[in-house]
């Protein structure tokens, strides 16, 4: 056993000895959802002032509206009742440090987890790699608040969500903890 996977599950047993949040109903109290980054510095519970059962959290590298990310937020409000979703990207993303190709480059190279310095992305493993990764937009960011906007468009373009459902476009500065509206985002994403 790992000394991460050890400290999960200490964690996790110091957990249930107080929960008390077994009775919550599934449906999102506030009926909202956030798309945003998996980056660990980010804590929708804390920016957004959430408690357990308030919200619907979605999260993958860069917050993008991917298929997936847009299936989450469909089943959100169509079988749980969410009515106002917000997309939320951050300063200071590693989404903006590659491009495709050079993810594709670094994962042909070897399945290793690859270094950056102040040359840029550097394979640091031995292959074999595989070519598969040149198949995948891996979403990555140019500006922050231009993929707020393309996100937000996306998912309101998306065939599978009603027209009367806002989506906000925020970017969490990592440095002040501070949501900043992108306005032409919230603009693009209102109701109708």
């Amino acid at each position: 056993m790992s000394k991460i996977h050890n400290e999960v599950l200490l964690a996790n047993r110091d957990y249930v000895s107080s929960f008390t949040k077994g009775d919550l109903a599934m449906p999102p109290a506030r009926q909202f959802a956030i798309l945003t980054c998996m980056d660990a510095r980010l804590d929708p519970a804390k920016y957004a002032g959430l408690s357990e059962g308030d919200a619907h959290v979605i999260r993958n590298a860069g917050g993008r509206a991917s298929d997936d990310a847009i299936r989450s937020l469909v089943i959100s409000y169509k079988l749980l009742g969410t009515k106002e979703w917000f997309v939320i990207h951050h300063t200071d993303c590693g989404m903006e440090t590659f491009t495709n190709d050079i993810m594709s480059d670094l994962l042909a190279s070897s399945l290793k987890t690859a270094s950056v310095d102040a040359t840029g992305w550097h394979d640091s493993g031995v292959g074999p790699g595989s070519t598969d990764g040149k198949y995948i937009n891996w979403l990555t960011i140019k500006n922050q608040a231009e993929s707020v906007l393309e996100d937000v468009k996306r998912i309101k373009a998306s065939s599978l969500v009603p027209s009367d459902i806002p989506v906000y476009g925020y970017v969490y500065d990592v440095k002040t903890g501070r949501l900043i509206e992108v306005p032409e985002a919230t603009a693009a994403g209102q109701a109708s």
